[in-house]
């Protein structure tokens, strides 16, 4: 399932964004965050300057100290944006798959795994099953 919120009819935020965020938060540098996702620094910023541009306030906050001491956090907008879309975001996975137990019951034949990337088909071993 992909479900993503589009600020200003330009930028896209779905779950892969908010990991990013929530990462940068974590790490405290978004030089960090960008490579765990395999990222460049230029384009994760470009990627938060349009978000702010869009969004209307910033997300992060920059602490100046040079190599090794600077950093960057969520500003307290920034946090309540991400809060509210991991909120957002729990309530649909959990229509999601009450709305799937209900439309396939015979789920031991076939089963559906949610995760925030994508939806995966899991078939069932049936040599196993007898």
């Amino acid at each position: 399932m992909k479900l993503w919120i589009v600020l200003a009819d330009q930028v896209q935020f779905g779950h892969g964004r908010a990991q990013l965020l929530r990462a940068i938060d974590e790490l405290g540098s978004i030089r960090k965050a960008a490579v765990q996702f395999g990222m460049s620094y230029r384009r994760v910023w470009g990627y938060l300057q349009e978000l702010e541009t869009a969004a209307g306030f910033p997300f992060l906050e920059s602490r100046v100290g040079g190599w090794g001491h600077g950093g960057a956090a969520l500003t307290p907008e920034g946090r309540a944006f991400l809060t509210q879309y991991e909120a957002f975001w729990e309530q649909v996975d959990t229509m999601v798959q009450q709305a799937f137990a209900a439309s396939f019951p015979l789920r031991d034949l076939l089963v559906y795994k949610i995760n925030p990337r994508r939806m995966s088909r899991v078939k069932p071993d049936l040599q196993k099953a007898g």
